[in-house]
């Protein structure tokens, strides 16, 4: 018999997710990571300047404090400390106003409505209220595979019936008002689509519950804490890890009786050659990455000077303005322009962390997207937003590290052209992924032996830092077993 019952490919959220469920039901596990660090999208260093530290990739995380997965574990034993920010989302809009998305459904309608379209708050109570109340089994329903048995049927008929619709199309059907439609607009616009696209209001829907619920925290001291806590987890059921062990191929692993990949099509295509099954690698040879992230970390040496007071305590600002200049920008991304005046996510977790900087500084975290694979300087056209909603601000950097497409990849194999999601969720890939198979995570082979799977957000429920793609797949391997 193999020392090992299963390896783990890959650390990210996903990968150490997978293994801790395994090791829950008390089998040996080994994660292997080829960087010299654990994390994959969930890390953080001091990429500016020293005490600054900034999030590599992943910043703010409202499915990371609402992920059913995350809150059976002793996190918090292990290190994890949510820092919820006084404002949870800001979107600025040319007046010089900005719409907020608060703690409460009834608080956030009301300042909807304060901006002069007062039908707009029972309409956003209206919309939002039944799926806030129900949240938890919202995401237990919509963070697992998409073909199942619905626990909560009525709620996901209700849920289906505005989620199939265009973020854009229901924005606009349901507010009357400028600040409730940016706002929605901004908050769907993470589904990295048109937002002309039917399912894209699915993504906002989802992320306005999650804050209502449960917030739109940060990870005290970095995202990196996420990964730690994960980490030590594992380590606290007897599972092992080994950083730095890059793997090409199958014979560079231990025998085991199952491997499961934290890893998208791409690299299981390179790695698995020749052993996949020939149906089933021509559906990996169709899997389709989406749009990529221009990203620019900034030293601050003081808070960034939102025009917007509301701004000026939020961990998450959505630059774009008004809801017709987000579907602008995200419908140029995807006809492979690149927007003049690109959708932004900032984040300024300094805000309500004060680990993250000096006294009396801050760290500003961004990324716009472009079209997958960009070789476009897309930093003056960020700027460029900065300047209409915070002008001054140039005036407060001491550093600033740009971080392209290109080398976004770089930084992690699994981010293909600068994709930070593990493929596009456009069309039935949203459903299926990363192939047509009623187990997603089960890979077809064409021998018996080694039970192969794939553990990432290239499978359901897709991206976000959640580790629900992890757990999944393990419950899959503990089935077969």
């Amino acid at each position: 018999m193999p020392e090992l019952d299963a390896v783990v490919v890959g650390s990210g959220p996903n990968g150490l997710s997978a293994a801790i469920v395994l090791a829950q039901a008390g089998r040996r596990v080994k994660v292997l990571e080829a960087a010299p660090l654990l994390g994959g999208g969930a890390r953080s260093g001091q990429l500016t300047e020293r005490g600054f530290v900034h999030d590599i990739c992943s910043a703010v995380h409202p499915l990371g404090v609402s992920s059913p997965f995350f809150r059976s574990l002793p996190l918090e034993s292990h290190g994890l400390r949510w820092m919820h920010p006084a404002t949870m989302l800001a979107h600025p809009l040319p007046d010089g106003t900005a719409a907020v998305l608060r703690g409460s459904v009834e608080e956030t309608a009301r300042g909807l409505a304060s901006h002069g379209s007062a039908g707009d708050e029972d309409a956003y109570v209206r919309l939002m209220r039944p799926f806030t109340e129900s949240c938890d089994d919202l995401l237990e329903e919509f963070l697992r595979p998409i073909v199942h048995l619905p626990k909560h049927p009525l709620l996901m008929a209700r849920f289906g019936m505005v989620a199939l619709r265009s973020a854009s199309g229901l924005a606009r059907s349901r507010f009357e008002g400028g600040h409730a439609r940016a706002l929605f607009g901004g908050m769907a616009a993470h589904a990295t689509l048109p937002l002309t696209h039917p399912l894209t209001a699915s993504f906002g829907l989802i992320l306005a519950a999650a804050g209502h619920a449960r917030g739109w925290p940060v990870a005290s001291g970095g995202s990196q804490a996420i990964t730690d806590a994960l980490a030590a987890q594992l380590l606290a059921l007897g599972g092992e890890i080994e950083c730095e062990r890059r793997v090409s191929s199958l014979d560079d692993l231990p025998p085991s009786r199952a491997v499961l990949f934290d890893l998208t099509p791409r690299q299981l295509l390179s790695i698995l050659r020749g052993k996949l099954a020939p149906g089933y690698r021509r559906q990996l040879l169709g899997f389709r990455y989406g749009a990529a992230v221009f990203k620019l970390d900034y030293a601050l040496s003081g808070p960034m000077p939102w025009t917007a007071a509301e701004c000026r305590d939020a961990a998450t600002i959505h630059i774009g303005g008004e809801l017709r200049e987000v579907v602008r920008a995200e419908w140029e991304v995807d006809h492979g322009m690149h927007p003049e005046r690109p959708y932004i996510v900032a984040a300024q977790p300094s805000v309500c962390d004060p680990l993250r900087a000096p006294a009396g500084m801050h760290t500003l975290w961004a990324y716009c997207h472009v079209p997958n694979g960009s070789t476009f300087d897309m930093t003056a056209r960020v700027e460029a937003q900065f300047d209409r909603f915070a002008p001054g601000w140039r005036d407060l950097v001491i550093a600033r590290k740009v971080t392209p497409p290109l080398a976004v990849a770089e930084y992690n194999e699994n981010y293909v052209g600068g994709d930070i999601a593990g493929g596009s969720h456009g069309g039935m890939q949203l459903f299926f992924r990363p192939a047509h198979k009623l187990d997603p995570y089960k890979i077809a082979t064409r021998t018996h032996g080694t039970r192969l799977y794939v553990c990432s957000s290239s499978t359901p429920p897709g991206a976000g830092v959640h580790g629900m793609c992890g757990y999944w797949a393990a419950r899959s391997a503990l089935d077969d077993w």
